[in-house]
């Protein structure tokens, strides 16, 4: 039976079995350390010249081999105690030694942090950097922050339940990542920008508390704090009002702070609040660093701002939607919606939850009728053809009974990296893009056979053809509007 390394420190005395890679090497004379490394800590190996034949493998191994051992656990002697691990009381004298795998040499250490290496480096060895401390305690507090809001959310009666990964493209903010069909030439999946529409039908099917651990996937530029794919902890809820939304988030925030990073503190219990022009005109900005001390990698700053514009001027100077177009808004601003006039005063019922100044997460009471949502198309510019073409699913739904309804979204991948004192959310993700897109560990994207292409009725245009005069530029159907 084989035992994790923290484990040994109940069994001493015993002859017990462990496995792992060799961290590091010391030879002291004659005697041999190995420090032995599983996911549960190091273990400290001692090889004697006393087991000769042991003794003669042990000295040939090195960093990243792949190891079982047995042997018999001692108490070190005071003087070579090692405070810093939680085994460093004890160690192993072995007796016998079995190397599963070798290693070649590694092409960076896997001590240490590991920020002084180059980007692609890390990428491109992914596996070998999730070995190194740092980057294994964020994967873990990443599955206990999940749990623990899964478990959460499931005490207060929500269902979590998948929604699709191929689904329809729609004009929702960002631009989608499309999928060929074989099986429909010239017809196209997109892959969900996020479950939207999905969680919003859930709703109009009596579900009424909805929850999803989602990803959610959009073709937009990356930085620091943005991929192609993130995380979401997703959430819908019928017959509410935005306080309901609200304090349930609120009250999952501050319990999980206090049951997984009781170290830290949240700077003010309840939440502040900030109208969006509140915001915008006290701190230039629709998501304030409110810290008091942002010298404290320890402080918590967290705050709603709520009350935000409905509709925004691109720059064409056409009306644009400033969060999604499927919130409602503001009950007194209804009416103003319907008949589309007074359109940059109208407030939409949506809020966003920040901390220390990035956006983790946001929200709104959703538009649950026809009319509505008919309307936000029309003031951004779509005729009612098109509007049926692409929102024909959602504008059926709501004729049979919408229930009001408003949820939220979380990116986990934004609150894990402040959590985590990270700055780059690729730190808290196990196989993130690099920063032009790419998965340099699979080498991804990359060229696909000629008998794929045919299967789903694509063809490459060579360089040639790619550079031929272009035909006079016509708007994309999908995204035509009025003029």
């Amino acid at each position: 039976m084989r035992f994790l390394n923290r484990e040994t420190i109940k069994h001493i005395g015993e002859k017990v079995k462990v496995c792992g890679w060799v961290n590091s090497r010391r030879l002291h004379g004659k005697i041999l350390f190995i420090d032995l490394r599983d996911r549960s800590g190091i273990l400290q190996l001692v090889f004697t010249p006393s087991q000769p034949t042991v003794y003669q493998t042990a000295l040939e191994l090195r960093s990243e081999w792949v190891i079982e051992v047995e042997g018999q656990i001692l108490k070190r002697p005071a003087q070579m105690v090692n405070p810093k691990l939680e085994t460093g009381e004890v160690e192993m004298i072995v007796d016998k030694l079995t190397v599963l795998s070798k290693s070649l040499n590694p092409p960076f250490s896997i001590e240490g942090d590991g920020y002084e290496i180059r980007e692609e480096l890390r990428m491109k060895y992914r596996y070998l950097d999730l070995r190194r401390e740092r980057m294994k305690q964020n994967l873990i507090m990443r599955h206990k922050v999940v749990k623990f809001m899964r478990d959460y959310l499931d005490k207060e009666g929500f269902i979590e339940i998948e929604t699709p990964l191929l689904t329809k493209s729609t004009p929702e903010g960002s631009r989608d990542f499309i999928v060929p069909s074989r099986l429909h030439p010239g017809k196209f999946y997109a892959l969900p920008q996020s479950p939207q529409q999905y969680k919003q039908i859930l709703q109009v099917a009596g579900i009424e508390k909805y929850m999803q651990v989602a990803r959610c996937l959009r073709d937009e530029d990356l930085r620091g704090n943005r991929q192609f794919e993130h995380t979401q902890m997703d959430l819908e809820m019928s017959f509410v009002q935005e306080e309901d939304v609200m304090s349930l988030i609120e009250n999952l925030l501050i319990n999980l702070v206090k049951n997984l990073y009781p170290h830290k503190k949240i700077q003010e219990i309840p939440f502040p609040r900030l109208r969006w022009q509140e915001a915008m005109k006290r701190y230039n900005s629709d998501k304030p660093d409110l810290r008091r001390d942002k010298n404290d990698p320890n402080l918590l700053a967290f705050c709603w701002v709520t009350d935000f514009p409905f509709f925004e001027k691109d720059e064409e100077g056409k009306w644009t939607f400033t969060h999604n177009p499927f919130s409602a808004p503001k009950v007194e601003y209804k009416k103003d919606l319907l008949e589309k006039k007074n359109i940059e005063k109208i407030i939409a019922a949506q809020y966003d939850i920040v901390l220390n100044g990035a956006e983790i997460g946001g929200g709104s009471i959703r538009g649950n009728t026809p009319e509505i949502l008919e309307s936000v198309f029309e003031i951004i510019g779509y005729r009612k053809e098109e509007i049926k073409e692409q929102f024909g699913h959602m504008l059926a739904a709501f004729q049979y009974g919408a229930p009001p309804h408003g949820g939220i979204a979380l990116g986990i991948d934004r609150i894990l990296s402040i959590l985590q004192n990270e700055e780059d959310i690729r730190e808290v993700i196990a196989f993130p893009k690099s920063g032009d897109g790419r998965d340099l560990m699979m080498n991804a994207p990359s060229e696909v056979s000629s008998q794929q292409l045919k299967e789903v009725h694509i063809r490459i245009l060579k360089e040639k053809e790619s550079k031929a005069p272009k035909p006079k530029k016509r708007k994309p159907k999908k995204l035509s509007k009025k003029k």
